[in-house]
């Protein structure tokens, strides 16, 4: 909804939602700023916190008014989110990737998805595109070709939902949804314009 918000904000100029936007938007960053927030623990997955994460770099990239300085900014918040993510990434496991759920209490734990490591391709794509830095590229391409070498994306563009870390993602759950291409190829335009 906020990306939305943010959106019709930047191609209308109209900013009558802006104190709410960033009143949501703020109410949710955690104790920390990377939108891991004490009291989501048993539902928070890694691409429930990359929104969050994407949400604050289309703020900062649409030039969105950034919150009060004593509060975090959103190219900041952005950054937290995929700090704390890749942080994550998982070499025991399927030769890496994010899992997509963060904490092991939670039913998902063991399962590795394709639209986690989109989302957490799309936002470094992004950030190398909006800062200039390289770290993020080098991120964004090794999710991509992660992605590409379990099989979670053929060689025709189709994306797969996921697969389970006890076979190694070796049991690809073929099932598409189509919030997953789009976050990849957002991803891949941005890194297009990069390099």
């Amino acid at each position: 909804m906020f990306g939305s918000l943010l959106d019709y904000y930047y191609y209308t100029g109209d900013d009558q939602y802006n104190d709410l936007v960033t009143q949501g938007m703020l109410f949710q960053v955690g104790p920390d700023s990377d939108y891991m927030t004490p009291n989501q623990t048993k539902t928070t997955g890694n691409d429930d916190q990359g929104f969050w994460g994407l949400s604050a770099m289309s703020a900062a990239e649409q030039k969105f008014p950034n919150p009060p300085p004593d509060e975090p900014q959103w190219l900041a918040l952005a950054q937290a989110v995929f700090n704390t993510q890749a942080l994550r990434w998982d070499s025991q496991f399927c030769g890496g990737g994010l899992r997509w759920q963060v904490f092991s209490f939670n039913t998902g734990y063991d399962y590795k998805n394709t639209i986690s490591n989109g989302v957490f391709f799309n936002l470094a794509a992004r950030l190398a595109m909006y800062t200039g830095n390289q770290t993020y590229a080098d991120w964004a391409e090794k999710a991509w070709e992660w992605t590409t070498a379990v099989g979670m994306m053929s060689a025709d563009y189709h994306f797969y939902d996921g697969a389970h870390t006890g076979f190694n993602c070796t049991d690809i759950n073929r099932q598409q949804w189509t919030y997953q291409p789009a976050v990849y190829l957002l991803g891949a335009a941005n890194m297009y314009n990069f390099v």
